[in-house]
């Protein structure tokens, strides 16, 4: 740990995220103690929400409290997850002008779960003595989408409060502001790929983890997981809960048996999530799936294909 306080976190989502927020947080009381998780509120409705919640060991951001001039100009010709994608690098400012006493904070992605210290990611960029750390996508060979989205994943990113850090992030947000869109481009996709030439740009200020086993997702699980394995944290990319009752689990692979453990621990934290906002009076958001465009024969293929998973959220 960079300092004997809390280690600090952050992370954005709206309201049609709140579920995998609980569940992230949820993680976290378990897993990384002492800890402060910073929520970026991309609507008032997951604002008003959360401070009903009250949770431990939280503190809010408001959307508006962030939005520079610069950011409202550019705002309007993305799409929400495009302008999520934007203001990711605005975070650490945003945290470490909230609290001057904090060293480091670490950007999570909401659909994160932790199933063990994140402490163990950390101590690996104190040994390094660099000022920021970034995860490697580590892609299965059937699954490798490097060259367009990027060799590392935003996911869990950690920036220090020194010069050397600020230079980066400073980078990224203005190279965001520029562009940051959900398509392949010049060599850019989002807010992501502009990751790829952070441990050349920066040299010695970046440390690329090499714990690739200990970060999990969809697309590098069937490579490294094993049955039974736990990683530090695995990243729940295309779940939605797209009914009350209905969760697609992943959407665009095709994943072995020993995965089922770990989606069968983060369903519980979902269905905690849920008891939570009926208990508030507050409304589980879905996210309908819209076949509108695919013909019959598309939507059976889809069905068989094994790469589409779902289940019960009751």
């Amino acid at each position: 740990m960079l300092s004997n306080g809390p280690e600090q976190y952050c992370t954005l989502f709206d309201a049609n995220f709140l579920p995998q927020g609980l569940a992230l947080h949820a993680s976290l009381e378990k897993q990384a103690q002492p800890f402060h998780l910073w929520i970026l509120c991309m609507d008032e409705a997951v604002e008003l929400h959360l401070r009903k919640l009250a949770l431990p060991d939280i503190s809010l951001i408001p959307l508006r409290e962030i939005e520079t001039p610069e950011l409202l100009a550019i705002k309007p010709g993305r799409s929400r997850g495009e302008y999520c994608w934007t203001l990711t690098p605005f975070i650490f400012p945003a945290v470490f002008s909230r609290a001057p006493g904090i060293l480091r904070v670490t950007y999570l992605d909401a659909d994160l779960f932790f199933f063990a210290p994140p402490s163990r990611l950390l101590a690996e960029l104190d040994q390094s003595g660099k000022h920021v750390l970034i995860t490697d996508h580590a892609f299965d060979p059937e699954y490798d989408q490097s060259a367009a989205n990027g060799r590392f994943c935003v996911q869990f990113l950690t920036c220090n409060r020194t010069p050397e850090a600020q230079a980066v992030y400073d980078w990224w947000g203005a190279r965001c502001l520029e562009w940051c869109f959900n398509r392949a481009e010049d060599g850019k996709f989002g807010d992501q790929k502009y990751l790829d030439s952070w441990p050349e740009r920066f040299g010695d200020k970046v440390h690329v983890l090499r714990q690739t086993d200990k970060t999990l997702g969809p697309w590098n699980f069937r490579g490294q997981g094993k049955a039974g394995f736990l990683p530090v944290f695995y990243h729940y990319h295309s779940l939605r809960i797209v009914e009350p009752e209905k969760v697609r689990l992943y959407e665009g692979y095709r994943l072995g048996s020993g995965v089922r453990p770990l989606y069968a621990r983060y369903i519980e934290a979902l269905r905690e999530a849920k008891r939570i906002l009926a208990s508030a009076g507050i409304p589980l958001a879905t996210l309908p799936e819209s076949f509108k465009n695919l013909s019959p024969y598309r939507r059976l293929r889809r069905a068989l294909s094994g790469k589409t998973k779902y289940s019960r959220l009751s």
